[in-house]
C-alpha cells in the first residue's frame, strides 16, 4: 500500500477538500496579503491670525487602522510644532497679532531737541543804522545794515545806499559818513538780500521795529524777538521792569562791558552781537 500511495494511485482525499477550500477562499478574497492601515484622521489647531509655519501652532496627527486580519495595533501619535525662541506651551495658541504690537511699542522714542531753545542756526541779530533825509534830516533812511549768527559770526554787514537824498548823516549816533556811501549797495538790492536772509529765521533786536521800518518790512511776530521788552533783563540790571534802557545800558550792567564809545559813534556789528548775547544770557519764548 505504501508502495501504491507513493507511486501515486491512490488519492488523499483530506489533501484535496483542503487544497480545494484554499482556492474557493482565493477566487473570492484574491491573493492573502498582509492588511495596511485603512483610514488615517488628520487633525490641525492654530489660532485664526496664525499659519501653519507660525511659532507655537500645535498639529496633532492621529493614525489609526480599521479592522484587519493582521496582528497591526493601532497607533496614535501627538507631537507638537514650535519656534525654538517661542515660550508657548502646547495647546495655547499665540496671538501673533498682539505679540508684534508690543514688540513695536517697546521701541525707545527719539529726535528730541537738546538745547533749550531749539536749532541754534535759525537764529539772527539784526542791527541797522540809519541817516536823515529830508527837510533837517526827519526822514530815516537806511544807511547800514549787520547780522550776525547765534555765535556772533557776522552773516552780513553793508553800507547800503538811500533811496532819497541824505541831508544828515547823522555821524555821531550812526558812525556814518559821506564816504561810506559812495559805492554802497543800492537800498532795493540791499533789501531783497537782507530778506532773503531773514525769511523763516527767528530775529533778535533791541527796539527792532526801528529796523524793519528802515526796511520797510514786517516780520512775523513769532518769530521776532525783542531785547528791549524783557522785563527779566531790566530786573537783572537793576532797572525799572518796564523801562526801556538802551542797548549801551544793558550790556555795561549785564556783562560790565561798554560799547558805542569813542567818536566813531555806534557799529552795527557790535551791537548786534551784544544783542543776541544778552538774548542767550536770558532766553524768552513770548511773542511781541
Amino acid at each position: 500500500m505504501k508502495y501504491l500511495k507513493g507511486k501515486g494511485c491512490f488519492n488523499d482525499n483530506s489533501h484535496q477538500r483542503r487544497n480545494h477550500e484554499h482556492n474557493q477562499a482565493s477566487k473570492q478574497n484574491g491573493p492573502f496579503t498582509r492588511a495596511a492601515p485603512s483610514h488615517m484622521t488628520t487633525k490641525r489647531q492654530s489660532s485664526p491670525q496664525s499659519n501653519p509655519s507660525s511659532s507655537g501652532v500645535d498639529r496633532s496627527v492621529d493614525l489609526s487602522s480599521g479592522p484587519s486580519t493582521s496582528s497591526f495595533n493601532p497607533l496614535s501619535i501627538t507631537f507638537t510644532v514650535t519656534n525654538k525662541n517661542s515660550l508657548t506651551k502646547p495647546n495655547q495658541p499665540v496671538n501673533t497679532k498682539t505679540t508684534a504690537t508690543l514688540s513695536f511699542a517697546s521701541k525707545p522714542s527719539a529726535h528730541k531737541l537738546s538745547t533749550p531753545i531749539g536749532n541754534p542756526t535759525k537764529y539772527l541779530a539784526i542791527d541797522c543804522e540809519m541817516v536823515g533825509a529830508g527837510p533837517k534830516g526827519s526822514i530815516s533812511q537806511l544807511a547800514r545794515c549787520s547780522i550776525v549768527s547765534y555765535d556772533g559770526d557776522v552773516v552780513y554787514d553793508k553800507f547800503i545806499k538811500p533811496s532819497m537824498y541824505v541831508t544828515d548823516f547823522r555821524t555821531r549816533w550812526s558812525g556814518i559818513r559821506p564816504k561810506d556811501l559812495f559805492k554802497a549797495t543800492p537800498f532795493v538790492q540791499a533789501r531783497k538780500e537782507i530778506l532773503r536772509l531773514l525769511m523763516g529765521k527767528i530775529v533778535i533786536g533791541h527796539a527792532i521795529h526801528n529796523d524793519f521800518k528802515a526796511l520797510g518790512y514786517t516780520h512775523p511776530a513769532d518769530l521776532t524777538r525783542d531785547t528791549s521788552k524783557i522785563p527779566l533783563l531790566n530786573l537783572k540790571a537793576g532797572f525799572g521792569e518796564k523801562e526801556c534802557a538802551s542797548l549801551k545800558r544793558l550790556t555795561k550792567a549785564i556783562f560790565n562791558r561798554d560799547i558805542q564809545t569813542g567818536k566813531k559813534g555806534h557799529s552795527s556789528v557790535e551791537d548786534a552781537k551784544a544783542t543776541m548775547e544778552l538774548y542767550k544770557k536770558y532766553p524768552f519764548h513770548h511773542t511781541l
